[in-house]
C-alpha cells in the first residue's frame, strides 16, 4: 500500500491491522482511493472514534515514506516503529519470534539499491515460511478444549463457545429452588463468557428433541433462551440464527414413484 495505493490486497491488510478499523470501514476507504487523488482522499476519511489515534500515527508513516527524500533502508525501519505495537497486541503469544523475522528482513533489505528493487525481488521470489519458537514435537495447533464451566475457571481461551444457553441448562433445573442457588448459576454464566480473549459465542438452541420416538421422529419442545440474558441486553450481542432448511413444496417435491405396496399381505405372511 505504501508504494501502491491502489494496491487494494495490500491496502486491505495493512488497514485491518488498525484497531477499529473492520472490513467494511476498510472496504470504504479503499473505494475512496480509486478517484483521480488515492492519497488526498486517504487524508479526508472519516474515521471511527476508537481508530482516531492509531489513525493519526498510521498517516504520520505514510507523508514520511511519500518524501522525496525517503532514504533506504530507514524508511523500512520507520515501517518496523510502527507495527511493532500492533505487533505485540496480535501476535502476543509469538510476538518476539515476529519481531526477530522483521529485523532479518531489515538486514536483507539493505543489500538492495532501493525500495522499488526490494519489493520487486520480494514478488517474484517470495519466502515459503518462517520458523517459529521450537515446541513439544508432533503438537497439533488446531484442537478444541471440552470443559465443563466449573473445571473453566482460572482458564482462558482466545474463543469459546458456551453451549446450551437456555433455562433448564442455564440455569440448571435442578438448582433453581431458592435465591441463593439461581444467583450461583448466574455466576456459572459469568464464568463462561469471561474465559473469552477474543471471540464469544454463545448458543441457543431453538428446540429439543425428545428421546424414544422413531428415527426420523418430529417430536420436540421449544427452549427459551436463559434468564440471564434479557432482551434488554439483546443490544450488547451481534445476533445470528440459523434456520433449518425449507421442506420442499408440493411443485417441487420429487414425484412418487408409483409403487404400491401391501404391508397387510406382509405382516400375515409371516404369522403364517
Amino acid at each position: 500500500m505504501f508504494a501502491d495505493p491502489r494496491d487494494r490486497i495490500a491496502g486491505f491488510r495493512v488497514l485491518k491491522v488498525l484497531p477499529g478499523i473492520g472490513s467494511k470501514t476498510a472496504e470504504r476507504v479503499l473505494e475512496g482511493m480509486d478517484g483521480p487523488e488515492p492519497n488526498h482522499a486517504l487524508t479526508n476519511f472519516s474515521v471511527p472514534p476508537r481508530a482516531v489515534n492509531d489513525w493519526r500515527l498510521f498517516m504520520g508513516l505514510l507523508r514520511k515514506l511519500s518524501k522525496a527524500n525517503a532514504s533506504w533502508p530507514a524508511d523500512l525501519e520507520n515501517v518496523r516503529v510502527w507495527y511493532e505495537p500492533h505487533l505485540n497486541r496480535i501476535y502476543e503469544d509469538d510476538a518476539d519470534a515476529r519481531r526477530a523475522d522483521l529485523l532479518q528482513l531489515e538486514q536483507i533489505a539493505s543489500s538492495y539499491p532501493s525500495r522499488e528493487r526490494f519489493l520487486t525481488e520480494l514478488t517474484l521470489d517470495p519466502p515459503q515460511g518462517t520458523a517459529g519458537k521450537a515446541g513439544a514435537p508432533m503438537l497439533e495447533e488446531d484442537y478444541l478444549v471440552l470443559s465443563t464451566i466449573h473445571s473453566a475457571k482460572g482458564q482462558e481461551w482466545k474463543a469459546v463457545f458456551v453451549l446450551n444457553a437456555v433455562d433448564g441448562c442455564i440455569p440448571s433445573d435442578l438448582a433453581t429452588g431458592t435465591t441463593d442457588e439461581i444467583e450461583e448459576e448466574r455466576r456459572l454464566l459469568y464464568v463462561a463468557v469471561t474465559r473469552a480473549k477474543d471471540d464469544l459465542h454463545i448458543t441457543v438452541p431453538h428446540r429439543f428433541y425428545t428421546h424414544q420416538q422413531p428415527k426420523n421422529g418430529d417430536r420436540h419442545v421449544y427452549a427459551s433462551r436463559t434468564r440471564f440474558i434479557p432482551n434488554s441486553l439483546l443490544t450488547f450481542f451481534d445476533c445470528t440464527e440459523w434456520h433449518a432448511e425449507a421442506a420442499p413444496s408440493s411443485e417441487t417435491a420429487a414425484p412418487m414413484s408409483g409403487i404400491t405396496v401391501d404391508l397387510g399381505s406382509r405382516v400375515r405372511a409371516r404369522w403364517q
